[in-house]
């Protein structure tokens, strides 16, 4: 039913297959487009997704260093890692 197709990547213009399992799995989630980039970009592009900043601070709790994905304000109290995960098991 599905045959191999090569395509061509829109992000590094290389070709690369879109092989007949990958298109029954995007079937079977009823995915209506084909991929437009390679394995390679995908996957470059997830990693940089996930790259986030990080902002340190000291932890309201302990006195520590805290390291948060956000701009820490002093309105708002910060904890480092460990005082998180005890506050977050509390409640």
């Amino acid at each position: 039913m599905f045959e191999d197709k090569t395509l061509t990547c829109v992000e590094c213009g290389n070709e690369f297959i879109f092989t007949a399992g990958e298109q029954e799995f995007y079937a079977e989630r009823q995915y209506q487009n084909e991929p437009k980039r390679c394995r390679d970009c995908r996957a470059k592009r997830k990693e940089a997704g996930r790259a986030r900043e990080f902002f340190t601070g000291v932890c309201s709790k302990c006195g520590g260093e805290a390291k948060v994905p956000f701009q820490p304000t002093s309105d708002r109290p910060i904890y480092c890692s460990a005082c998180f995960e005890e506050i977050r098991n509390q409640g």
